[in-house]
């Protein structure tokens, strides 16, 4: 599976991919704090942010490779300069 073939959808503190043909669940993660989760694919990483909390995600597992806790920032959503 590719990239290309998936579709990320954030919610209530869960990352999931779903295939982009189907609609199935590919791979779902839990491990982030609960609320409303904002992702943005950078390549070959999707980062993923809640409730002040930043996390790096491998787009194709779900796995989580980092995740930083931001203290002292607050609240947003990751944005992406092109």
């Amino acid at each position: 599976m590719t990239v290309e073939q998936l579709i990320f959808v954030g919610l209530n503190g869960y990352a999931i991919a779903l295939d982009r043909e189907t609609g199935e669940i590919v791979w779902s993660s839990d491990q982030m704090k609960s609320g409303y989760v904002t992702l943005l694919l950078d390549g070959d990483r999707l980062i993923a942010s809640t409730n002040g909390y930043i996390y790096c995600l491998n787009p194709l597992t779900g796995a989580i490779q980092w995740n930083n806790p931001l203290k002292g920032y607050g609240m947003g959503a990751p944005t992406s300069l092109i």
